[in-house]
Order: C-alpha cells, then sequence, then structure tokens
C-alpha cells in the first residue's frame, strides 16, 4: 500500500516569506516518504452500529512503487493491493486471481473503509496535476501550520478539485488536510494526531478520515512501525510475486 501519508506530496509556487512554499513542502514530503519504506498497520472502521479493524503490511519505493498485504481479519488475508506507476493490481487469495482495477474503479470504497482505491494508490499526482497557493497560517494541534490550497489543473485527470492542507512549521508534519469535489463543496476530511519518533524521523502515527455527509462515519489509520530506506528488492513490486507476499 502507498503509504497514506504520501497524499500530502506537494508542489507550491513560491511566497514572500522566508522560503517558497515549494520548498516548505519538498520537506514535508522528504520527511514522511525517505527513498523506501516498510510498514505495519491497524486500520479500524467506525460505523454507528459496528466497527472492525483490518492490520496490514506495506512497502514502497519512491513515488511509483507500492504494494500491501491484508495480514487480517482471517477472512481477507493474503489480500494484496499493487502499484507499479499508473498501474493498479489486486491478488484476490480467494478465486486465486490477479484483477488489474480499471480507472473507474478508483473511486470505490477500499475494503469497506472511507477510503477510495485512488486515496491508497494515488493514481493521481498532487505534484504535477494541481497549481499550489499558499493561503497563510493556521494553529493545529497547538501547533503553528501553514495553510496550502491545491487547485486541480484544467486537464489533469484528478478526482479532487481542490485540496487544502495544514503542514507544521516547525518539523514540517502533515496535520490536516480538506477535500473539494469539482463544485466546490467539501466531501472529506484527514487529521493526523499521536506524533511519534520513527527512526531519525518525527511523523503522527494515526490519520483519521472521516467523510462530511457522514460524520459517524470515519476510518482510522494507525502506523505501528515505519523503517525507511532499507533496501526493498524489486521483485515486491511485480505481479507474479503479489501471491508469495509474507
Amino acid at each position: 500500500m502507498r503509504h497514506l501519508i504520501i497524499l500530502f506530496s506537494l508542489f507550491l509556487a513560491s511566497t514572500s516569506w522566508g522560503q517558497d512554499a515549494k520548498s516548505i513542502v519538498e520537506k514535508a514530503d522528504k520527511n514522511s516518504r525517505g527513498k523506501s519504506s516498510q510498514a505495519t498497520l491497524k486500520i479500524t472502521v467506525v460505523r454507528p452500529k459496528w466497527s472492525k479493524v483490518m492490520m496490514l503490511k506495506s512497502w514502497s519505493k519512491g513515488t511509483e512503487y507500492a504494494v500491501s498485504l491484508v495480514t487480517s481479519p482471517k477472512k481477507d488475508k493474503g489480500i494484496v493491493f499493487l502499484k507499479r506507476k499508473k498501474e493498479v493490481w489486486n491478488w484476490m487469495p480467494s478465486i486465486e486471481r490477479t484483477i488489474k482495477l480499471p480507472p473507474s474503479m478508483m473511486m470505490q470504497s477500499w475494503m469497506g473503509t472511507d477510503l477510495k482505491n485512488d486515496d491508497l494508490v494515488k493514481e493521481s499526482s498532487l505534484v504535477t496535476d494541481y497549481t499550489h497557493r499558499l493561503l497563510g497560517k493556521e494553529m493545529v494541534n497547538g501547533l503553528d501550520c501553514y495553510k496550502i490550497e491545491l487547485t486541480a489543473k484544467e486537464n489533469a485527470s484528478v478526482v479532487w478539485g481542490k485540496v487544502i492542507i495544514w503542514i507544521d512549521t516547525k518539523d514540517y508534519l502533515q496535520l490536516k488536510s480538506e477535500f473539494y469535489d469539482e463544485d466546490g463543496f467539501l466531501v472529506n476530511k484527514i487529521k493526523a494526531s499521536k506524533i511519534k519518533q520513527f527512526g531519525d524521523r518525527k511523523l503522527p502515527s494515526v490519520i483519521e478520515f472521516t467523510n462530511v455527509d457522514e460524520p459517524d462515519n470515519k476510518t482510522i489509520l494507525e502506523y505501528i512501525d515505519i523503517v525507511f530506506d532499507k533496501p526493498i528488492p524489486d521483485a515486491y513490486f511485480t505481479t507474479r510475486y503479489m501471491k508469495r507476499l509474507k
């Protein structure tokens, strides 16, 4: 799975403040990504009358290669999602088939959560498909943050018409984001919390997703562990290796 913190990889226009906006998000991106990453994650889906928990392992390399393995619950164990550049693949052990996901499936719910397939694999690029503007500064969780607006380029094939994010001015942590449709209506919100030290870097360990139309529904993603810049074999990011992931 391409880590949900890569949702905030951005490119911005310059500003009149001491550093330009591009350098702000480049620092945030460098802090959250690394050349490669390996993670263990817990995903909790919350509904008014029920909830469920999933565990996953994920590996990523750069911006174009990512793979995730569902390790629990038992009925979903072994399901794999793979991103290779603009292609997305799904291994289903129950039917022993590898399926290539068409673009039409990008807005479907991922594994019954509040996330879409596009949220996990990020078929669209917040770096190249949007224009960017620094709106000012605001406090988030008691931290001073840059508030940044992204507007979809006219010919870009993207889900969101506009995205607004908040990046901590001290440690360049990505703490909050809002996603708007093409008509300018707010659809989804994301907030990050519980900052932890992972190796040589500090990151939020919990990310909560909510839908504006269904505020009682939420999906909470928790990073149990993340290791950056450890070599990962190229074979991990091939379709033939999907069913061998452990």
